[in-house]
């Protein structure tokens, strides 16, 4: 079956605090940014590639259609990237992916989009050993409404505001590899080993 038109956005914001505060997607992994994987999985997938970034665009700019920023200074979380994002999208859902995941591999993704696409109206998240990771989604663009409302109101967990909506899960099992998050030197160093 064909898959309905897909804008992807990578969220790469982030102020990097637990990195040390070095720009995540920028940091090498296995010879090539985090960015630069993720970027590989997803870009047959679209021809509308996103990258939120508040800083080192011109860099990011090498992987992607069009950058977005957040509308607030001082790297206020990703729910500011998920609006960016979503306000910028030309197609009506948003493969939604953070840029430290940079074993994710395209098969999920595929898996991700046919999911979302028997429920076209709620969100898709990602759920690993029953964990909710809802940075990793497939959001109708007309989430960006609810996630404007609760900004407005205060609110800051893109959680909060996705399991509000009835998302759609996708189990994945605990520990799957493709889902493992390097947010820090310690994680990166140990898959270094590892690889």
């Amino acid at each position: 079956m064909p898959q309905p038109p897909t804008s992807v956005l990578l969220l790469a914001g982030g102020q990097g605090a637990r990195m040390g505060g070095q720009d995540k997607g920028l940091v090498e992994w296995r010879g090539l940014p985090m960015i630069a994987h993720v970027q590989r999985q997803a870009r047959s997938l679209t021809d509308d590639l996103i990258i939120s970034c508040n800083r080192n665009a011109e860099r990011y700019a090498l992987y992607a259609d069009r950058l977005a920023a957040d509308s607030e200074a001082g790297f206020p979380g990703p729910m500011a990237g998920l609006r960016a994002g979503l306000a910028m999208a030309r197609h009506k859902r948003v493969l939604v992916l953070p840029c430290d995941v940079p074993g994710i591999d395209t098969a999920l993704l595929l898996a991700m989009l046919a999911a979302q696409a028997q429920a076209p109206e709620a969100p898709l998240i990602v759920r690993q050993g029953g964990a909710w990771e809802p940075l990793i989604c497939v959001l109708p663009r007309t989430a960006l409404n609810a996630f404007d409302t609760a900004w407005a109101s205060g609110e800051r967990s893109p959680r909060r505001v996705m399991l509000a909506l009835h998302p759609t899960p996708l189990d994945c099992l605990e520990n799957d590899p493709r889902l493992r998050n390097f947010n820090t030197p310690a994680t990166l160093e140990y898959s270094g080993r590892e690889g």
